[in-house]
Order: C-alpha cells, then structure tokens, then sequence
C-alpha cells in the first residue's frame, strides 16, 4: 500500500510538471521555475510543450498501473516508475540539480517499496 501511495503521488507530481511546460512556459510561474527571460521561453515553448507531453504519458502510465490487478499491475508500476527514476537522473545530470532530488528521489524510495514483502 505504501508503494502505490508513492505511485500516485508521483502521478500527480507528474501532471503538475505537465501544466508548468504545457501551459505555465510562458507564463510568470514557468519563467520563474525554469528561470528564463520571455524571449527564450518563447523560443523554447514548443520544445517545453512536447516534453510535458511526455511527462503526461508518464501519468497515464503510473495511474493505469494503480488500477490494474498484480501481478501484471506490480510489473507497470516497476516500469513506468523505473522511466521516471531514469529521466529524473538524466534531467539532474544534465539540466538542473534539483530534478534529481524531486523527480527522481521520489521514483527511487518508490522503487525500493515496490520490492517490499506485500507490495506485488
């Protein structure tokens, strides 16, 4: 039960990335989280709107898996869970610190609580 707690926050944290880069690039709240001027925010808009894409198919993924019975539930959570933790560690290395921690730090205490006795 933890692990699926986790899972759905981690959607949720998911669908929040999608509306900053969808919706908010632009907008004062996305200029001031990415740290960027209007003009290459606007350069970058569409780049932004495709990634929060994305992030929206992480969504799909990690909720659909909350609401499918294990053990094939427990295999989507392990998977879509996995793809967030690699592009969290991707986005830390090569973006911006902080994704590391709130992207990835998330996937990865999920991960370990997915291997938990009880948690399939």
């Amino acid at each position: 039960m933890p692990a699926a707690l986790l899972v759905a926050l981690i959607a949720l944290e998911h669908v929040w990335f999608l509306v900053l880069e969808m919706f908010l690039w632009q907008k004062p709240l996305g200029l001031k989280t990415f740290q960027q001027t209007p003009e290459d925010a606007a350069k970058t808009a569409v780049l932004a709107a495709n990634q929060g894409l994305y992030n929206g198919f992480l969504v799909a993924g990690l909720v659909w898996s909350l609401f499918v019975p294990n053990p094939f539930g427990w295999q989507l959570k392990l998977f879509f869970v996995a793809c967030v933790l690699v592009a969290g560690v991707y986005g830390g290395l090569t973006a911006k610190r902080t994704i590391l921690y709130l992207q990835g730090g998330p996937a990865a205490i999920a991960l370990l609580l997915l291997f938990l006795p009880g948690a399939r």
